[in-house]
């Protein structure tokens, strides 16, 4: 009988602790908060490097219009920051070079001009912009810029450079002839870094932009001999999915085609075409998954993303509470980054809908 009345103890006990744990509510810590919360506003966008030719950057006008009444104070974009880039690049025997390439940028015409390598240009940039005046010189722009650079975010130094008047943009102050040919190139390239966050930044007065992607959650690591068996599970499972995604292919190419960029926006951001995106990817990775599992794999690796995503972007307004921040990221992101965002006491997640207006 002893025996029988200690385990049913142990289990009243257990079953206490489970519905105690089950009562827990992250959100209630910020019931009675003194500061406003953080409204953070998470823009789905296409990568406007597929763009086709017949793609103006000038339609985006509109869209930059209502972005601009949010009024953020810290805008993000889904970009490797130069520091992550430098963190990766320690470690090639984990983080594979060739893998890296096409997410970090070439630093090394930066590094000739300033003398700065990517650290080094790293803690410059966060000095200068620490002690930065009300009112920049001319000379102090080109400097940041050229810091930038070197740091391995062309989009905050196209930040500064577009802040300029065209007569002080040469070369000086750490740039080279070289760097500000690639500075009036990015101007009209086809990203949405530079023709939304950047411009936009520029408008709002802000000084810089914030990558916070990352690749070390999804840096799925298997033999070698995997590496095709990998992606041909992976476009497998995308391919069950064609006969749904190619309505929804033909629409963006339409509205991209005929420059309706708010309505491109505003049809990406809706929650219908947000659950036919995710389920046409990661679900149907999830879906088509024989052993041993890659789909889930992939899909593993892309919540760790998301999740290290979400880490950076909260980085960026620990020092702000209350601040209004944008993020600009591919758009199946947006579902995981506003469901891990929204669970964080003392964030409100601003409706995307709402915020780019109802089409005409």
């Amino acid at each position: 009988m002893k025996y029988r009345s200690r385990i049913y103890w142990l289990w009243l006990l257990l079953a206490c602790a489970d519905a105690a744990q089950a009562q827990v509510n992250l959100a209630a810590l910020a019931h009675g908060m003194t500061g406003a919360r953080t409204q953070v506003l998470v823009l789905g966008t296409a990568h406007l490097s597929n763009a086709p030719k017949e793609f103006k950057p000038q339609s985006l006008q509109p869209l930059l219009a209502r972005l601009a009444e949010f009024q953020p104070d810290i805008i993000t974009i889904e970009g490797i920051s130069g520091e992550s880039c430098a963190l990766m690049a320690q470690y090639p025997g984990i983080y594979n070079p060739e893998n890296v390439a096409p997410y970090c940028v070439n630093t090394r015409a930066a590094k000739a001009a300033t003398g700065l390598d990517v650290p080094a240009a790293v803690v410059a940039a966060d000095k200068m912009l620490h002690n930065w005046p009300a009112q920049p010189a001319p000379a102090q722009r080109r400097r940041l810029a050229a810091l930038f650079l070197a740091s391995g975010e062309p989009a905050s130094a196209l930040v500064q450079w577009l802040q300029l008047p065209p007569s002080e943009r040469h070369a000086d102050d750490g740039l080279d002839d070289a760097l500000v040919a690639e500075l009036n190139k990015y101007i009209s390239r086809h990203n949405e870094d530079y023709l939304i966050a950047a411009p936009l930044a520029v408008q709002l007065g802000l000084q810089r932009v914030y990558p916070i992607d990352d690749h070390t959650g999804d840096n799925i690591r298997i033999p070698d001999r995997q590496d095709k068996a990998f992606e041909a599970a992976i476009m497998k499972a995308w391919a069950t999915s064609k006969a749904r995604m190619q309505p929804i292919e033909a629409r963006q190419r339409d509205l991209l085609g005929h420059n309706r960029m708010l309505a491109l926006y505003r049809f990406l951001n809706s929650p219908q075409m947000q659950q036919a995106l995710i389920s046409s990817d990661m679900g149907a990775a999830l879906r088509a998954d024989p052993p041993p599992h890659y789909g889930q794999m992939y899909v593993t690796g892309w919540e760790a993303r998301n999740l290290r995503m979400a880490s950076n972007i909260m980085a960026t307004f620990r020092e702000h509470p209350g601040a209004r921040v944008l993020v600009i990221v591919g758009a199946t992101h947006k579902p995981w980054l506003d469901g891990i965002l929204g669970l964080m006491p003392g964030v409100e997640i601003v409706d995307t809908e709402k915020a780019l207006g109802s089409s005409p």
